[in-house]
């Protein structure tokens, strides 16, 4: 029995393998929790602007008079401006 918990103790197989592993593992959830919280700024960047669209819209309509049939309506625009560290090359 005492031979049997000896070899144990000084069995080392697959200790490399299981290091490795852990590394690979703890490499790529810092990869993920990365690149989510990317995800979630561009997502909420995206969700601003169609707010503000929304927003900029004009419901409003006016008539020119009782005679004839001419009315009128008043234009919505919205332009979109560039975001913060919204270039190509650039990662927030």
């Amino acid at each position: 029995m005492t031979n049997l918990i000896n070899k144990l103790v000084r069995d080392e197989a697959g200790f490399i393998v299981s290091a490795e592993l852990v590394l690979i593992s703890t490499i790529a959830v810092l990869g993920l929790v990365v690149g989510l919280s990317e995800v979630s700024l561009n997502i909420n960047n995206e969700l601003e602007d169609v707010g503000s669209a929304f927003s900029a819209m004009n419901q409003g309509f006016s008539v020119s008079g009782a005679y004839g049939h001419k009315g009128g309506k008043s234009c919505s625009s919205f332009e979109d401006g560039c975001d913060f560290c919204a270039g190509q090359n650039d990662i927030h």
